[in-house]
């Protein structure tokens, strides 16, 4: 939709935030990442950094886009979903030629969202997997927590652990709980190292929606990317220094808090990591059957698998799926 093109909207139907102003967003959240040569190179995170900045990702994690407050929160003031286009509709302030305020609308739907983010996936990839897959790729690089309880980014070595940091930080929907990695980015990261499809478009836009239907609760959900989607629709909205949100984004001294300390866990990059042309093993495994390195058949053992929105449970199906054929061939 070019423009010129634009309805203007007389009345917008608007939301106001239960919290007052800055306090229904987190400044860590949604911040870019530091993953370029300059601040990575001879450090441990080099491989790690190389990997993502890479990635399908990588313009989600670095994208330095100045963000203004202002023009996010007329955003999700006004935000609302169509089921019947699969789209979020919205408005974006800005003058006319008179000097006078007039409202806008923006509509943008998942495709939209993967285009400007450039994250390369497709409506056809999955959004869910197996926990038994995710966590058993959490094993093998390295995780020495408990396999049923959080899953904490501290639980890593050092290069490990700044991978979990900067995609929960700059791709994760909550504005808060940094440390535990949730089940949707757990399977971002594992599908990432495995060099398996997932369609992370798709579940950004659905805490999206999520967030416009809870109403007053709502908050300033991941505005770097709302300004990127606002950039890229209207090119000339004013903005103003003092209105520039002050998100806590990566420096280099965030690298060095996140990697400091005796690296007692270290462990080898692997698969996609040390190999871009590493090919993903078949099914839900994580790793081949050749391959000889420690294997995690002992830790994941324990592991007790449950359903959750982005995971299904790979063994309790298999189970029905047996009860099943042995109820029909008795």
């Amino acid at each position: 939709m070019m423009q010129s093109d634009r309805t203007t909207i007389r009345s917008i139907s608007t939301v106001t935030f239960s919290s007052g102003r800055g306090k229904d967003w987190d400044k860590g959240h949604n911040v870019y990442c530091l993953l370029d040569t300059t601040n990575t190179e001879n450090t441990v995170v080099e491989e790690i950094a190389i990997f993502l900045r890479e990635s399908r990702i990588g313009k989600a994690l670095t994208d330095k886009t100045i963000i203004y407050e202002s023009h996010v929160r007329t955003f999700w003031n006004s935000a609302r979903y169509e089921e019947s286009d699969k789209s979020i509709y919205s408005a974006v302030r800005k003058k006319d030629e008179n000097g006078k305020d007039v409202d806008l609308e923006m509509k943008f739907n998942v495709g939209d969202l993967r285009r400007v983010l450039e994250l390369g996936d497709t409506d056809n990839d999955p959004t869910i997997m197996s926990e038994r897959l995710a966590k058993g790729m959490w094993c093998r690089m390295g995780f020495t927590g408990h396999i049923n309880g959080k899953m904490t980014k501290t639980s890593f070595s050092n290069a490990y652990k700044f991978m979990m940091h900067c995609v929960v930080h700059s791709l994760s929907h909550r504005k808060g709980a940094y440390d535990e990695t949730s089940d949707y980015i757990m399977n971002i990261i594992t599908s990432l190292v495995l060099n398996r499809h997932y369609n992370v478009s798709q579940v950004i836009f659905e805490y999206m929606k999520e967030n416009i239907k809870v109403g007053n609760d709502r908050y300033i959900m991941y505005p770097r990317f709302i300004m990127m989607m606002i950039n890229d629709q209207f090119k000339d909205l004013s903005k103003n220094n003092s209105d520039i949100m002050d998100l806590r984004n990566m420096i280099s001294e965030t690298i060095a808090r996140v990697t400091k300390g005796d690296d007692e866990r270290t462990k080898r990059m692997i698969c996609r990591i040390n190999n871009p042309a590493y090919v993903a093993p078949e099914n839900d495994k994580w790793r081949h059957e050749n391959n000889s390195s420690d294997n995690e058949d002992e830790r994941m053992s324990e592991l007790s698998e449950k359903k959750t929105r982005w995971w299904f449970e790979k063994e309790k199906g298999k189970e029905r799926q047996r009860q099943l054929l042995q109820f029909l061939f008795q």
